[in-house]
C-alpha cells in the first residue's frame, strides 16, 4: 500500500492523525468567507502551504495569492514594500511602485512572520484592516483595495505582546479566527506516512522504485524533527539522492539526544563535533532563546537577518 492510498488530504495539506483532523475542520469552516485567519505554528508546518489552501478553497481563487515574509524585508523598505510609493518619494524611486496590497487586491495577502514587522508599520497595517485604505508612500491619493488577510507566526502572540515585538491591539484584529498548525511531534502516525508519500512523489519523477530500509523507518520513528515537515521532505530528498534502491537514512550526529546539551542558557558540545553541526545548534538555541525573534537572534550572533534567514533555509 502507498502513502498516497494511506495518508489523508484536505487541498495541499497531508495527514491522518487526529491533530491534522481537527485543524481540517476548522480550515474547512473558514475557507469560505473573508475573516481574517492567524496561523499560528513552528517553523517548517507548513504554514503557507496552509495559506494557499485556504485561498484555493476560497471565493476568491482565481484571484491573486500574495506571500510575503515580513522578516525577511528591511524594516525602512518594509512600508514601500506593502503599500507601494510614489516617483521621486525617496532616493532611487525613479518611477510609480504598486505594493503587495494592491497585488493581492480582490485576493488573498498571506504575511507570515507577523511578529518580526516593526511596531511602527503594525500601526500603519491595522490601520489598513480596519479601513481597506491605505496612501503609497510619498502620495497624497487614497487607494482602496478588497484583501482577505492570512497571517502567520511562529511565536506566542501573548509572549510577543509582552515583549513589545506585537501591539495587543493589532494581535486582537489579526486573531478573528486563530488556528494552531501543530508540530510534527505531535503527529507522531503521519511521520512515516508522510516520508513515504515524499519518496513515492520522488521515484514518480525519476521512474525509479526505491524503498525505505528498516533501519531507515527506525530512524524517522526515534527523531524529534525540530524542523518539522520541512526538515522531514529535505531529509527524504537528500537520502533518496545519496542511496541507490534501498534508500537509507542517518541523521547528522549533532542532532541525535545526548550529542549537544544545553543547561542553563549554557550550550556543551563534545569534542570532534564538527563545526557545521555545532554552528547548527548554537543557532537553534539561540533562536529558541529568544522565542524565535530573529532580529534579535541575529544580532547576539553577531550576523545579519540575511545571513540567518539562509542558515535556517539551509537547516
Amino acid at each position: 500500500m502507498t502513502a498516497e492510498k494511506s495518508l489523508k488530504r484536505f487541498g495541499q495539506l497531508y495527514g491522518s492523525s487526529m491533530a491534522m483532523e481537527t485543524m481540517y475542520r476548522q480550515l474547512e469552516r473558514v475557507a469560505t468567507t473573508d475573516a481574517t485567519v492567524l496561523l499560528e505554528g513552528e517553523s517548517g508546518t507548513g504554514k503557507e502551504l496552509i495559506a494557499h489552501t485556504l485561498h484555493r478553497a476560497s471565493r476568491r481563487a482565481e484571484r491573486q495569492f500574495v506571500a510575503v515574509n515580513c522578516g525577511a524585508i528591511p524594516a525602512h523598505l518594509i512600508e514601500a514594500a506593502l503599500f507601494g510609493h510614489e516617483k521621486g518619494s525617496f532616493t532611487g524611486a525613479v518611477r510609480q511602485q504598486t505594493g503587495y496590497f494592491e497585488h493581492a487586491s480582490g485576493g488573498t495577502l498571506f504575511l507570515d512572520e507577523i511578529t518580526e514587522m516593526p511596531c511602527d508599520m503594525q500601526v500603519k497595517l491595522l490601520r489598513v484592516l480596519e479601513s481597506g485604505c491605505f496612501h503609497r508612500v510619498g502620495g497624497s491619493e487614497q487607494v482602496r483595495v478588497d484583501v482577505r488577510l492570512i497571517a502567520a507566526t511562529n511565536r506566542s502572540l501573548q509572549k510577543a505582546v509582552q515583549e513589545g515585538s506585537l501591539r495587543q491591539d493589532l494581535m486582537y484584529r489579526l486573531a478573528v479566527f486563530p488556528v494552531r498548525v501543530p508540530p510534527l511531534r505531535e503527529r507522531a502516525m503521519d511521520i512515516e506516512l508522510l516520508a513515504r508519500h515524499f519518496l513515492d512523489e520522488l521515484n514518480t519523477q525519476a521512474g525509479t522504485r526505491k524503498q525505505f530500509s528498516r533501519h531507515a523507518l527506525d530512524c524517522l520513528r526515534n527523531y524529534a524533527w525540530p524542523g518539522n515537515v520541512r526538515e522531514l521532505k529535505n531529509l527524504v530528498h537528500r537520502a533518496y539522492i545519496l542511496s541507490s534502491e534501498i534508500v537509507q537514512l542517518e541523521l547528522p550526529l549533532a542532532r541525535n539526544a545526548g550529542r549537544a546539551s544545553l543547561a542553563d542558557g549554557v550550550l556543551n558540545f563534545p569534542v570532534g563535533t564538527p563545526l557545521a553541526d555545532a554552528q547548527r545548534e548554537l543557532i537553534m538555541a539561540t533562536l529558541h532563546h529568544f522565542s524565535g525573534n530573529k532580529r534579535l537572534t541575529a544580532s547576539a550572533l553577531g550576523i545579519s537577518v540575511k545571513t540567518l534567514y539562509n542558515r535556517l533555509k539551509e537547516y
